[in-house]
């Protein structure tokens, strides 16, 4: 096949995907975090703990782990296309059903379910991209990708809490999935198929074998860490800044706290930011670049003035997107070959991050004190810089 027939920008095709891969992201990620803002909610609804019911958000992030798991051996078996679909329409026919789940078990239950289903998508979201799109505009797709997943999440949380104030958490699931169900419906109309990647039967030693030459890279070891620490240090900021925004200095209410997600659109910038600075500059000197400005904007976040703090999490935030745009990219393009099984690692050490890191610095956090929180951030963002400072440029990390 001719790569000249690779997706160009302005062409039909490229314009399908760009839509159809936001909207992707879009879907999974408001279906990921739905319950997150409605956990007190969920907890007076069943007349159980907090820690119970945090288990709803939980559920979903361990079965995406598993899934990309999974997938990271199978994806390669399946069309690129059809795998993507079946994980948009039947997750979002899980997030429809769990409106009417009985009780809080299977309502978790659920959440591992649809955790792995989804993981289809991001199992294959970015090989897909780098096989079909001309590198000239991959880092362009790959940033709508990920603004999907930014804005996803944001909005998620965000209507669910709108909505389930309006209308009772339960119709704000059924509303979220019924929304999710009609972008995987339209992405099932509108996304071309592949043009570079057909279908292979698993060869379970050939997996073994690329799986094995990724963990022997150093360079992809380095950005599969980075995503952990990032990514755990990122979900520990908005996991925990609530509690600290409710005490003094601040004492602010829920209502204004819940806003917060707002500043998901700072990461929206860094994708697109990132995206205009990877025709100028190469992929890890941006990395490294962003990886100091989330070091600035976790300092910060040690204020005791609360227009610091704000400025804080922007920066925190748009840095955060931006590094692992560029670590995302690295990884899809440093895999010349076996490119599903590189992506679904290092979403694999992404999500296992978000969980342990995530977890671990709350009980940092209720043993000790604010400040002592933010030093431990402080320390795994020094590592993440550390880890990609030694990383060098290979010929397929710039856009020529």
């Amino acid at each position: 096949m001719d790569l000249s027939e690779k997706a160009e920008k302005g062409s039909r095709r490229f314009r399908y995907i760009k839509l159809c891969i936001f909207f992707s992201g879009l879907s999974v990620f408001a279906q990921l975090y739905l319950f997150q803002p409605m956990l007190p909610t969920v907890a007076e609804y069943f007349k159980t703990t907090a820690g119970d019911s945090s288990l709803l958000v939980s559920s979903s992030t361990i079965g995406m782990a598993l899934g990309l798991l999974f997938f990271a051996f199978k994806a390669d078996s399946y069309s690129r296309k059809n795998l993507m679909t079946f994980s948009l329409v039947s997750s979002a026919v899980i997030t429809i059903i769990s409106a009417w789940i009985p009780n809080l078990s299977m309502l978790i239950a659920a959440g591992v379910l649809k955790g792995f289903v989804v993981s289809g998508v991001s199992a294959v979201a970015l090989a897909y991209l780098t096989e079909e799109v001309n590198i000239s505009v991959v880092g362009l797709a790959i940033s709508m990708y990920l603004s999907g997943n930014t804005i996803g999440g944001m909005s998620g949380r965000i209507f669910a809490t709108i909505l389930a104030g309006e209308f009772g958490w339960r119709n704000a699931v059924l509303i979220i999935g019924i929304e999710s169900l009609i972008l995987g419906l339209i992405f099932w109309k509108l996304f071309p198929e592949s043009k570079f990647f057909n279908p292979q039967k698993t060869d379970y030693s050939l997996k073994i074998k690329q799986m094995r030459r990724f963990f022997n890279d150093s360079y992809m070891l380095r950005l599969y860490f980075i995503a952990a620490l990032l990514m755990g240090t990122f979900v520990s900021v908005y996991n925990y800044l609530s509690f600290r925004l409710e005490a003094r200095p601040f004492s602010l209410s829920h209502f204004v706290i819940a806003f917060i997600f707002l500043m998901y659109v700072f990461g929206v910038l860094g994708t697109m930011i990132t995206s205009r600075l990877s025709k100028r500059f190469s992929r890890n000197l941006i990395l490294k670049g962003s990886v100091l400005f989330m070091l600035s904007g976790t300092a910060l976040l040690l204020s005791e003035h609360i227009y610091v703090v704000i400025f804080g999490l922007g920066l925190f935030t748009l840095s955060f997107f931006a590094a692992h745009t560029m670590a995302s990219q690295m990884t899809a393009l440093h895999a010349k070959q076996g490119k599903s099984s590189a992506t679904s690692i290092y979403w694999l050490f992404y999500y296992f991050g978000s969980s342990i890191l995530g977890s671990g610095t709350g009980y940092i956090l209720h043993a000790f004190s604010w400040n002592i929180f933010i030093v431990v951030l402080l320390f795994s963002v020094g590592i993440s810089f550390a880890l990609a400072a030694k990383n060098r440029d290979f010929d397929n990390t710039k856009v020529l």
